[in-house]
C-alpha cells in the first residue's frame, strides 16, 4: 500500500505533538502503557474536547469536525505515540458516536453526539458476561418492557467505567427468539437506581474493568437505540469500529520507544546494548513488525473514509497488532531480563516499570474485543471466502 499525507494533515500531526509535548512539560501527565484503558483523566479529556478533537470524524450539525477517518487516526496515533490519558472518552469517540449515529434518532443523536464532543458524557460499554463473552449471543440481561420503560436486570462483566456516567449495552428483549435475536441497545444513566459498579482488581493491580450489576433499573424507552430485537446484529458494525487496531499496535509504544533508548544508553563490556547483535535484531524485527501493523490500521481507516465499516480488514488488523503487542512485552522482558520484572517505584527498576506493566497485561490482549480465534475465522469466511464448515 503507498500512500501520502498532505500537507495539512502533516501540520495536524505536528499541532498535536506540540500540544501533547506542552502537556508533559505542564506535569498534566507521564507518559504510560494501555492509557486508552487505564489512564482516566476527565480533565486531559476536555482539555482534547475543547481542541475540537473529540469527535474529529463525526458531522459537524451535531458538533464534530466532519474530517477524514485518516485525520482522526492521525491524532489517536500520536495520542498514544506519547502515552496520554484518553480513556475517559475513547469508546464514545470510537465507536459509540458512530453507533447512535448510524443507528439512533435524531433526537437521541441531537442529544448525545454534541454532549460527547464537549467531552461532558464518556461511556462505558456493557457487552461482555459471566456465562457471555466471545459467544455474546448468549448473553442473559433481560430488559422487560413496563409502560413507558424497559426493566433492566442482569451482569455485566469486564466493562470499563471508571470516570464513566453512562453505558451503551446490549439486553435479551425477546426470551423466545433464536440467541442471535431478540437481543437490543440500550444508553443507561450509570446514576440510575439499581445500578452497582464493582471494580475488578487485574494483575497488574489495576482496576480498570469492572462488574455492573441491574436490578430492576428502569430505563425510559428512549433509551432504545435502533430497532428493537436487532442489536445483535447492529453491535456487529461497532464491534468493527472497536478492532479497528491503532489502540492495539500503539497501546505499548512508550514502551518501545523507552527500551530503544535504554539499550542505546546502558553498556555492557563498554558497548551499548544497542550493538549486541542479538538485541539489534529483535529491535529491527519489531520496528519492520510495527510498520507492517500501521499500514493495516491506516488501511481500516481507509475504507471507513470509502464509507462502509471495516469488516475482515479490522479483524485482522486487530489479530496482527495484538500479536505484536504480546512480542514487544515478551522482547522488553527478555532484554531487561529480571530486572524488567520491578514495578515502578522500586531501586532498580528500568524504564519506569513499563515492562512488567506490559507484560502481566499482554496476557489479555488476545481475547479483548474479540478473540484471535474469531478474528481469524472472520478473515477466513469474510475476507477471503471460505466455508465456515
Amino acid at each position: 500500500m503507498d500512500f501520502s499525507f498532505t500537507e495539512e494533515q502533516k501540520k495536524f500531526r505536528q499541532e498535536v505533538r506540540d500540544f501533547l509535548e506542552e502537556e508533559i512539560r505542564l506535569g498534566t501527565f507521564t507518559p504510560s502503557v494501555d492509557v486508552w484503558m487505564t489512564g482516566n483523566s476527565p480533565e486531559f479529556s476536555r482539555k482534547v474536547a475543547q481542541k475540537g478533537w473529540i469527535g474529529l470524524a463525526l458531522p459537524k450539525e451535531y458538533g464534530g469536525q466532519g474530517r477524514s477517518n485518516v485525520d482522526r487516526l492521525i491524532l489517536t496515533e500520536e495520542m498514544l505515540r506519547y502515552g496520554a490519558p484518553t480513556a475517559c472518552h475513547w469508546f464514545a469517540d470510537r465507536q459509540v458516536g458512530r453507533s447512535i449515529l448510524a443507528h439512533g434518532t435524531e433526537e437521541q443523536k441531537k442529544e448525545f453526539i454534541p454532549k460527547i464532543v464537549r467531552g461532558e458524557v464518556f461511556f462505558a460499554v456493557g457487552m461482555s458476561e459471566p456465562e457471555a463473552g466471545s459467544d455474546l449471543a448468549s448473553l442473559q440481561t433481560k430488559a422487560v418492557e413496563d409502560g413507558d420503560y424497559y426493566v433492566l436486570n442482569g451482569q455485566k462483566v469486564w466493562t470499563t467505567g471508571q470516570f464513566r456516567n453512562y453505558i451503551y449495552l446490549v439486553a435479551r428483549t425477546d426470551p423466545e427468539a433464536p440467541k442471535h435475536r431478540g437481543i437490543s441497545e440500550f444508553i443507561a444513566d450509570l446514576s440510575l437506581p439499581g445500578i452497582t459498579v464493582r471494580p475488578l482488581v487485574v494483575i497488574t493491580g489495576e482496576a480498570e474493568f469492572n462488574e455492573v450489576f441491574f436490578d430492576d433499573v428502569r430505563v425510559p424507552k428512549n433509551c432504545l437505540i435502533g430497532e428493537k430485537n436487532r442489536g445483535f446484529y447492529q453491535i456487529i458494525e461497532q464491534l468493527d469500529y472497536e478492532r479497528s487496531g491503532i489502540e492495539r499496535l500503539m497501546g505499548n509504544y512508550p514502551l518501545f520507544e523507552a527500551l530503544v533508548q535504554f539499550t542505546k544508553e546502558t553498556k555492557l563490556s563498554g558497548k551499548p546494548l544497542s550493538q549486541e547483535p542479538l538485541i539489534r535484531n529483535k529491535l529491527a524485527q519489531l520496528q519492520i513488525e510495527f510498520e507492517v501493523g500501521r499500514l493495516l490500521v491506516y488501511r481500516v481507516a481507509m475504507v471507513m473514509d470509502g464509507g462502509r465499516a471495516p469488516n475482515w480488514e479490522s479483524a485482522m488488523s486487530k489479530a496482527y497488532t495484538t500479536e505484536f503487542e504480546k512480542r514487544l512485552a515478551n522482547s522488553a522482558t527478555e532484554i531487561l531480563g529480571p530486572y524488567g520484572q520491578l514495578v515502578d517505584g522500586s531501586k532498580y527498576c528500568p524504564i519506569r516499570g513499563l515492562a512488567v506493566r506490559s507484560y502481566l497485561g499482554s496476557k489479555g490482549y488476545s481475547l479483548q474485543g474479540g478473540t484471535t480465534e474469531i478474528l481469524k475465522n472472520i478473515l477466513a469466511t469474510r475476507g477471503l471466502g471460505l466455508p465456515s464448515k
